[in-house]
C-alpha cells in the first residue's frame, strides 16, 4: 500500500491510498487508520478485487451473513466512515462489485483481496466520531 497526504487544511487531511495486488483491503484501511491516529473520516474507492467477501446483516441473528465471491471482480463503488470504538479506529465500508457481465453484488466489504489495484480517496474530519454497542440490534452503531 502507498499513499500520501494530498492537502491538509482547517484540521481535514485528505489523503491518497493505493493498495496493490494481494493486498486485503480492509486490514491495510484499518492499519492506515491506526498509523494516522484518525478518529473521524470518510473515504471513496475504486479498483478491482480478485476476490472478496460481502456481508449482509441479519438483524434476527445480529450477525453477517457471509456471501464469498471467488471471481475476478470489478469496484464500482466503495464508501465508508472511520471511528472510534474504545478508542480503536473501526472501518465501516460497503462496496458495490461487478462481475463480467455486468451483474452487480453490494454489501458490507468483510474482506476483499485486491487485484490489480484499488484507488481510495480519504478525508479526515476534525471532530470525532465515536461508536457504541447497540443491544437491541446487535452492531457497533454511530454516536453523534
Amino acid at each position: 500500500m502507498k499513499s500520501r497526504l494530498l492537502q491538509q487544511l482547517e484540521g481535514e487531511r485528505t489523503f491518497v491510498i493505493v493498495m496493490e495486488t494481494g493486498e486485503e483491503a480492509m486490514q491495510q484501511l484499518t492499519s492506515f487508520a491506526v498509523e494516522q491516529r484518525l478518529s473521524a473520516a470518510r473515504f471513496t474507492g475504486l479498483g478491482a478485487f480478485s476476490e472478496v467477501v460481502l456481508g449482509f446483516f441479519e438483524l434476527d441473528e445480529k450477525d453477517y451473513l457471509r456471501i464469498p465471491v471467488r471471481e475476478q471482480v470489478e469496484v464500482a463503488s466503495l464508501v465508508g466512515d472511520i471511528a472510534l470504538r474504545d478508542e480503536t479506529p473501526t472501518v465501516h465500508a460497503h462496496v458495490v462489485v461487478t462481475r463480467p457481465d455486468g451483474s452487480a453484488w453490494g454489501g458490507h466489504l468483510l474482506e476483499g483481496f485486491v487485484r490489480p489495484t484499488l484507488e481510495i480517496l480519504l478525508v479526515e474530519s476534525p471532530a470525532h466520531l465515536r461508536r457504541r454497542y447497540d443491544p437491541r440490534t446487535g452492531l457497533a452503531l454511530l454516536a453523534p
